[in-house]
């Protein structure tokens, strides 16, 4: 019994320090200082979203641990944003209320993303990252859009070629955020 509650400590934190690997991405200065992201809470949790879909979106239809690591990392990253907002002073009551909003904000990107990572060749990802990533930011550059789109779309090529296996076991690679083109 004890072996199993020191396992579950030990899940616990490595799921944990996945997502902050998984985070400290999203948070790297080059987004918000070149791609224009804005470094606001929601800018900030707009790419935290995109990332963990990322991740998510690879180990999709990949097996039972899979499934259960997508699970697992999606509910780190709610008591993530639930920590947050505790942190921020939101009241107890307030923040059931908050936290089911971000999780259906949170399933409508991923619903969106996915569909627009199926597309080929389309504009539904420029789109979808408008609408998300640059919703607080007018006129935002087509060039802009094109660039982070490439990015997305080159990181979900890029999980796709990390082995499953390291996945599982905590590794994740991402690429350097993409300098801006003059707007």
């Amino acid at each position: 019994m004890l072996d199993r509650l020191f396992r579950r400590r030990r899940e616990a934190r490595a799921i944990a320090e996945f997502y902050l690997t998984i985070v400290a991405q999203a948070r790297l200065p080059g987004f918000y200082r070149d791609l224009g992201v804005p470094d606001t809470l929601d800018g900030r949790f707009d790419m935290v979203v995109l990332h963990v879909f990322l991740v998510m979106r690879r180990l999709k239809g990949q097996g039972a641990a899979a499934a259960d690591r997508s699970r697992l990392l999606f509910e780190a990253m709610i008591d993530h944003f639930e920590k947050s907002l505790m942190e921020q002073g939101v009241g107890d009551s307030g923040v059931g209320r908050r936290i089911k909003t971000m999780a259906r904000g949170i399933a409508g990107r991923i619903e969106v993303y996915d569909r627009a990572l199926a597309e080929d060749g389309g504009q539904g990802l420029e789109v979808a990252l408008d609408n998300n990533i640059y919703g607080t930011v007018p006129d935002v550059p087509p060039e802009r859009l094109a660039v982070m789109a490439a990015y997305v779309r080159r990181e979900a090529a890029g999980l796709e070629s990390q082995p499953l296996e390291s996945l599982l076991a905590g590794e994740v690679r991402f690429g350097p955020p993409p300098a801006a083109e003059s707007d």
